[in-house]
């Protein structure tokens, strides 16, 4: 379900006192394949409630470039919240999620295993309020960025 981004905090407040687990991660979901399927379901047994922070249109172009994303962020929100594993969708604007995760405050961050502690500005934040972060393997050869390639390979 997408929540707005004014309203995510009065979400996120509701569901700590709730005394439920949160677990949050972010990214652009541009091209929804099987790795990011196994992310999620692997990401959604940290805790109780699974919020995905997903890049605008606005954002997307910034990090990955004027191709990008192929598929826009309506369609985005409504593919990623039809998945099980997903309670919540908010968008955001900046190229990363350190002002949403400074409001959502949630127990577990989860990230791609590209990254790392060090790498991940958004990690500093997690534990600056006693959060956790966890890295999360990558599926081998699944990307969007791959089947872009591939798909441009065949013309």
């Amino acid at each position: 379900m997408l929540i707005p981004r004014r309203d995510i905090g009065v979400l996120a407040d509701q569901i700590h006192m709730a005394k439920q687990k949160i677990v949050f991660t972010n990214g652009c979901f541009d091209i929804l394949h099987a790795g990011h399927v196994r992310y999620l379901k692997n990401a959604k047994c940290f805790g109780d409630v699974l919020i995905i922070g997903l890049n605008s249109d606005k954002s997307v172009r910034a990090l990955k470039g004027m191709g990008r994303p192929v598929n826009g962020e309506q369609d985005r929100v409504e593919v990623l919240g039809a998945l099980k594993p997903v309670d919540y969708v908010v968008l955001f604007d900046d190229e990363t999620a350190e002002s949403l995760i400074e409001e959502i405050e949630p127990d577990i961050y989860v990230k791609g295993g590209d990254y790392t502690l060090d790498t991940l500005p958004e990690a500093k934040v997690v534990e600056s309020y006693g959060g956790e972060t966890k890295l999360i393997p990558l599926v081998p050869g699944r990307s969007s960025t791959n089947i872009i390639n591939r798909i441009k390979a065949c013309k």
